[in-house]
């Protein structure tokens, strides 16, 4: 009788653990995300995006009409079929986006805000107009200059050596950057490099530099060739 009643309350135990887990929220990757999901995975879901500057409104876990026009705009931006929903291949490129590097210490490291913000700046100045790709690749090219040592070693030191950019020398660095731009230049940062690892950049439409036009093309991407 004892070993019955033991049996019976196991068999109930896990019935509601069963119970509890199917109406627990889990992690982001768990589930497809569409108009009214609601839960903690909705809010990781919001973070990212915001963090990569979309705009989803109050990030409070439910999934509404700017949750899904962010996650719409996201997907156009990185040649994903524009559903408005968060399945896994969305997901599973939000998350490379957004992860974190970390040093041997396993603390969190990338750049500071301030540089992220310059590299918005310029983006914006040289490549406004420009496909998105092409933007988080003119961000990437100062980014590879920090690794080279014939460069400054800020970005701040790169994007003001003299004679760098002409959006220096002509004040457009001072504009405003659009969202488009932070969003590149904070893709770039998190290490993506459409560039293909360049160090220059030019539209050959502008040119006639010899220097530029000697050096190895990568590739080409708007009306901009990107060089080693």
């Amino acid at each position: 009788m004892k070993s019955r009643k033991f049996l019976q309350a196991v068999a109930l135990a896990l019935a509601s653990c069963l119970l509890v887990g199917s109406l627990a929220v889990g992690a982001l990757d768990d589930r497809l995300l569409g108009r009214g999901s609601r839960g903690d995975d909705v809010r990781e879901l919001q973070g990212r995006l915001a963090r990569l500057g979309y705009s989803v409104g109050a990030i409070d876990g439910i999934y509404g009409r700017r949750t899904e026009a962010a996650v719409r705009l996201f997907q156009r931006e990185h040649g994903l079929s524009v559903d408005g929903l968060a399945g896994t291949r969305t997901i599973r490129e939000l998350r490379r986006l957004t992860g974190e590097s970390t040093n041997a210490g396993g603390a969190p490291v990338g750049y500071k805000s301030s540089d992220v913000n310059l590299l918005a700046h310029l983006v914006n100045a040289e490549a406004r107009g420009e496909p998105y790709v092409g933007q988080i690749a003119v961000a990437a090219v100062v980014l590879n200059r920090l690794k080279d040592p014939a460069f400054p070693k800020s970005v701040a030191g790169i994007i003001y050596q003299p004679g760098a950019f002409s959006s220096v020398s002509d004040g457009q660095i001072n504009l405003q950057p659009d969202s488009s731009a932070i969003r590149a230049a904070r893709e770039a940062a998190s290490g993506v490099d459409p560039s293909k690892g360049a160090l220059f950049f030019f539209n050959p439409a502008k040119t006639t530099n010899r220097f530029i036009w000697s050096r190895p093309q990568l590739i080409k991407i708007g009306n901009h060739i990107f060089t080693r």
